[in-house]
């Protein structure tokens, strides 16, 4: 199982952090040594504070190391291969119904269904490949073969509609397997499923995909976008499986 995280610079906070407490606490016995009179002044019982209160001051420089070193956190901008993102193209898939439009040849618009063998029949230059390859670069391939069949061979390429079958489980409103016409984002299907339950945490969604014949698993922060804030889109493909875990808290 991958799981990207960011904890970079977390080992040397630790450090720090360790090395800051140790000099504080050294210092404080100095202080105290070095104090003259009593507690009676600020700078006194400042000193005094320091000195009885150990734990509270090393509480309150770990809390600062944590907050400016970030601590470990998962990371929802590495994508799984194949991952589209939010400038991406969506590659063309088996079940996907394709609209073609000829400018120059109306009457060999049509609309087709990739098959399952990933290609589609097409007039005069017969079986072509689809699967695997963007709108754009079927688009192109397809007028380069209608080239030499004729004089104007411009082609429109249009997805009509595309399906994915998802899995979306765990503490959802609704667990089960689920249709959606691409693209469709993984936030998207959580909410289609029922949306996290009170339980749900939707901090740390695990997607899992088969990838090269392995299940690769990506986790996913879908919190910043319950919150209205603006986020990376993560779209779904066909076979994913969602599965959003319990909240510890």
């Amino acid at each position: 199982m991958i799981q990207n995280t960011t904890c970079a610079g977390l080992e040397t906070c630790l450090i720090l952090g360790s090395d800051m407490i140790s000099r504080l606490i050294e210092r404080s016995s100095g202080w105290r040594d070095r104090t003259v009179g009593s507690c009676s002044q600020p700078a006194g019982r400042a000193i005094y504070w320091l000195r009885m209160r150990p734990f509270s001051v090393i509480a309150l420089v770990a809390g600062v190391i944590l907050l400016g070193c970030g601590g470990c956190r998962t990371s929802s901008e590495a994508l799984l291969p194949g991952q589209p993102g939010a400038t991406t193209p969506v590659r063309l898939s088996p079940g996907d119904v394709i609209k073609l439009t000829f400018p120059g040849a109306s009457e060999l618009n049509q609309a087709q269904k990739i098959r399952t063998d990933g290609k589609v029949s097409l007039p005069v230059v017969g079986e072509v490949t689809a699967a695997g390859k963007t709108l754009v670069d079927f688009q192109n391939e397809l007028v380069t073969l209608y080239k030499p069949q004729l004089r104007n061979s411009d082609v429109l390429v249009t997805l009509e509609s595309g399906v994915v079958t998802v899995v979306v489980s765990g503490y959802v409103g609704h667990p089960g397997k689920f249709s959606f016409d691409r693209p469709t984002t993984i936030f998207q299907a959580i909410m289609e499923a029922g949306g996290a339950t009170e339980y749900g945490n939707l901090r740390n969604v695990r997607l899992i995909r088969v990838t090269n014949g392995e299940q690769q698993t990506q986790v996913v922060n879908l919190s910043p976008t319950l919150g209205g804030k603006k986020t990376r889109a993560f779209f779904v493909k066909d076979g994913d499986v969602i599965y959003v875990p319990q909240s510890l808290f």
